[in-house]
């Protein structure tokens, strides 16, 4: 009978790698893998994947489920991430996007993806070993047995690269995210497992800039705005939709509407224009459609990472730029991070 799996232990955000002695017992740090959170209970037979949001992944990734019953030497419980690499050798990086066509309805379409893109699990934590539990015991001690459990274990399994010292760890976190990953995490080496706490520390990269509001949806409550869509002009002049802004709150989601009225595109009966992004496999039947607005408006937005075309994550906003002129803003102005190979972070 595999373990119950727990909610996940989680990690607070901070603006810089701390010293390693500013807790006490001292810190570990170690690369923070962009993929799915993945809970693994093995039971000598049976393997389970869960999620950070307690959905369950097991039969998306039937290629992990047999390399666990293959390799894993014991019953066990780990955390860790589940990521796709793709690429050349020597230029390989995580791929977001294949990682996230993975979770599709179809038993075929998943078997098939699991031999063109197959996925890798790189453990972080170990929660129970044998008949031990371990969660009690210091982050140290888990490390430790985790890393007797890993020896002689070969890929698709990877066991997490660590550090005590915080200079390497601000040199991952510029060097890394070349390889697709998103930033550096920090574990109190004394601390227990803690399940749903953020008693660990989790530094991304921050960077902004300015966008173009180009249209918005809806707020689920039927009121207000609910989030922003943002447009980037290319090269030749077109306006790209690149991500989107959200947790406006009530009163100011009100004001937006009205703030935005003006600048609403209608058509020749007066009826304001809308118009549909595409669908995700996570948004299922969700609404996702938005009402145009003339590409007027700038605003300025912090974000983490750009992938391909978009914002990898949801961003933030920063500060409205009635200075800044719409066509000015494109591409041109985002940071391009130099390549890394995900095998040498591996390693």
């Amino acid at each position: 009978m595999p373990h119950k799996i727990p909610a996940p232990m989680l990690a607070k955000a901070v603006p810089a790698v701390p010293a390693a002695d500013s807790v006490p017992g001292g810190l570990s740090y170690e690369p923070k893998w962009d993929g799915f959170r993945g809970l693994i209970s093995w039971d000598g037979q049976t393997a389970e994947i869960g999620s950070r949001g307690a959905k369950p992944l097991t039969r998306y990734f039937p290629e992990l489920v047999a390399t666990l019953a293959e390799q894993l030497p014991e019953p066990c419980l780990l955390d860790g991430e589940i990521a796709v690499p793709t690429g050349e050798p020597g230029r390989r990086h995580l791929d977001w996007e294949a990682l996230s066509q993975r979770i599709h309805p179809a038993a075929s379409r998943v078997a098939k993806l699991a031999v063109e893109t197959p996925a890798m699990f790189i453990a972080y934590d170990l929660l129970v070993r044998g008949d031990r539990d371990l969660q009690s015991e210091p982050f140290e001690v888990r490390r430790t047995q985790l890393e007797e459990l890993f020896t002689g274990l070969r890929h698709p399994l990877h066991l997490t690269r660590t550090t005590r010292d915080a200079d390497l760890a601000r040199r991952w976190l510029d060097e890394f995210e070349g390889a697709g990953l998103d930033g550096v995490v920090a574990k109190p080496l004394a601390q227990p497992y803690a399940p749903n706490k953020r008693t660990m520390f989790k530094i991304k990269h921050a960077r902004t800039a300015d966008v173009v509001a180009l249209g918005y949806r809806i707020h689920k409550s039927g009121t207000g705005v609910g989030s922003l869509l943002l447009g980037l002009y290319t090269d030749d002049g077109a306006l790209l939709n690149v991500g989107a802004v959200s947790a406006f709150s009530d009163a100011r989601r009100r004001e937006l509407v009205d703030e935005f009225a003006p600048l609403v595109q209608r058509d020749a009966e007066g009826n304001a224009v809308t118009a549909a992004t595409d669908k995700s496999r996570f948004s299922g039947n969700k609404d996702v459609s938005f009402v145009r607005l003339r590409p007027e408006r700038v605003l300025e937005v912090r974000y983490d990472q750009l992938e391909g075309m978009r914002f990898r994550h949801t961003v933030q906003f920063e500060r409205w730029r009635p200075d800044r002129e719409p066509r000015s803003c494109t591409f041109d102005q985002l940071e391009v991070v130099s390549s890394f190979d995900v095998d040498e972070v591996l390693t």
